[in-house]
């Protein structure tokens, strides 16, 4: 073996020790690459926070199903022409300008709602007088305007836990981020520790998503009861007017 053979392959071995080691750190930096990419798709995000993670979701999502019949539900029956049928107070009222009593109380029994469970309240105490009457209306009208808020309130209380059940995955999420970082002795990477901290945000993202529309309904639903609130009071003032006005001749002789 000449000199220039002896040169060759210690040259040869140590090129190619060279190229397997960059060739081994390329992979490796491929494979963090690959560890730390963010998930491809809607579900890959939401189960990219693991097993608490998408436990969560769950929760959110039977929430957000739970809410989304609730809103449905208020819409088929809090409406002006279901609480308060068209026709029913100008019937009643001139059923008792008449004098006839059991005709206003038939309206009412024909056409069950918010509207006439109120008049009947107020038909029912004719013979103790407008103040008796006007007593009547005032606790039919708390009552029903309370069993309507009611109805809403679980919307509100989605709303509210919504949040917080994002919140508490968050959190939790959060914990064991940084439970791997000190089981590293402070050895995981910066995206490592980003990709921990945004899969445990996922589900307070959710909560949001989840709680925004709730209240939002509610506030609206909110405001059409007190509208229909106010309406029916107004119409049932228009029912007995000439009761009231009947007892203010009387208290005037």
């Amino acid at each position: 073996m000449n000199r220039a053979s002896c040169l060759r392959y210690p040259f040869m071995i140590s090129l190619f020790t060279i190229l397997v080691t960059d060739a081994s750190r390329l992979w490796a930096q491929e494979d963090m690459a690959a560890e730390s990419e963010a998930p491809a798709g809607l579900m890959g995000i939401i189960f990219s926070g693991g097993i608490v993670g998408a436990i969560m979701i769950f929760i959110l999502l039977a929430l957000s199903m739970t809410a989304a019949y609730l809103i449905f539900d208020h819409l088929m029956t809090i409406r002006q022409k279901d609480l308060m049928p068209p026709g029913l107070a100008d019937q009643v009222r001139d059923a008792l300008v008449a004098g006839d009593a059991n005709a206003a109380r038939q309206a009412c029994n024909a056409r069950p709602s918010f509207l006439s469970f109120v008049l009947m309240h107020g038909i029912a105490e004719l013979e103790f007088g407008w103040n008796a009457v006007e007593k009547s209306l005032e606790d039919a009208l708390a009552e029903q305007s309370a069993r309507l808020f009611r109805k809403i309130e679980y919307l509100s209380v989605i709303g509210n836990i919504a949040p917080m059940v994002g919140l508490l995955g968050t959190v939790i999420g959060m914990i064991m981020a940084f439970q791997e970082v000190a089981s590293t002795q402070g050895m995981a990477s910066a995206p490592q520790l980003a990709q921990g901290i945004y899969q445990a945000l996922i589900t307070t993202v959710g909560g949001l998503i989840v709680a925004i529309p709730a209240i939002g309904a509610f506030a609206i639903f909110r405001n059409r009861i007190d509208q229909f609130v106010a309406e029916a009071a107004f119409s049932a003032q228009n029912v007995f007017a000439p009761l009231r006005r009947k007892a203010k001749r009387k208290g005037a002789e």
